[in-house]
């Protein structure tokens, strides 16, 4: 499985940003696909997952603000972040669980100032 991550970028406090991962293929195998972030200093951190059924997760910082979705017919997940905030910029990771393995795409920064 390879992914392909976009739609990072630079964004002002209070902005949004969609981030993209497409699976090149198994993508209805997927079990679950998701994103972490780490920012420099810091740990890294799982910010938002989605099951192929459909549940989600979501860490405490972003719950109300990020929301994930997937769309099968574009075999693509997106990160949806609302209110973005400066606690907010790290490079962000997706990554996607097929057959108990762990593929991820590359990394896609995140910057959130004024």
């Amino acid at each position: 499985v390879q992914l392909q991550a976009s739609g990072g970028g630079l964004v002002q406090p209070g902005g949004s940003l969609r981030l993209s991962c497409t699976a090149s293929e198994n993508f209805f195998g997927i079990n679950g696909m998701g994103w972490y972030r780490q920012a420099p200093g810091k740990q890294r951190e799982l910010v938002a997952s989605i099951m192929r059924i459909g549940s989600t997760n979501y860490s405490d910082s972003v719950k109300g603000r990020f929301t994930i979705s997937r769309d099968n017919a574009e075999k693509t997940v997106y990160l949806q972040m609302n209110s973005l905030k400066p606690e907010d910029t790290a490079v962000y990771s997706c990554y996607a669980v097929y057959r108990m393995q762990v593929y991820w795409g590359q990394g896609t920064q995140v910057t959130v100032s004024s």
